[in-house]
């Protein structure tokens, strides 16, 4: 028997490719095992960017003191009012997972909103398509798709070389790096 098993069976994440179709806004009660806390200057402000420009949902508001925003399962982010929010952007940035076919979708709806609020798409050595948000709390969002692995692409060559092998070529599915 194998300590390692396909983490996919239990993440609403779905297998990168072209036509992967991402889960609709999870609004289901559970425990939740992390979430974000934004503050935010306008709440209303925040949860219009959030709903229309990332495609979060409102799952429940408690008004003037919180508003807990949810995508797929375990995306989970309350925004609550501060006095006090940064001329720029500080500290560390948040992804959250996403398909391919949903990045021009957040680049169109964000720049929309907020014309100067994104940074790319840019494509990544460990193969996927990141776009980098700022929102109106100042705060770093990173959208992140996996791409379709192709094993001759710069990307496996990459990985490979720091010893991470594509699924199925080694036991356990890369087991020596859990």
């Amino acid at each position: 028997m194998s300590d390692y098993y396909n983490a996919f069976e239990m993440s609403p994440v779905p297998a990168p490719g072209p036509d992967a179709v991402p889960p609709e806004p999870f609004r289901g009660i559970y425990g939740m095992p992390a979430f974000a806390t934004i503050p935010t200057g306008d709440l209303a402000e925040s949860l219009d960017f959030w709903t229309r420009g990332l495609g979060f949902v409102d799952l429940f508001s408690i008004p003037s003191q919180v508003v807990h925003l949810r995508r797929w399962a375990f995306q989970d982010v309350l925004l609550v009012p501060t006095t006090s929010v940064p001329e720029q952007p500080a500290g560390p940035s948040l992804s959250f997972a996403c398909v391919l076919g949903q990045v021009d979708a957040v680049v169109g709806a964000c720049r929309a909103l907020r014309p100067d609020s994104v940074e790319g798409p840019r494509d990544t050595p460990w193969n996927t398509r990141d776009v980098v948000v700022t929102t109106p709390e100042k705060a770093w969002i990173v959208f992140t798709a996996a791409k379709p692995f192709d094993p001759s692409s710069q990307e496996a060559r990459h990985l490979a070389a720091v010893g991470i092998e594509p699924p199925g070529a080694g036991r356990g599915d890369n087991g020596r790096h859990a």
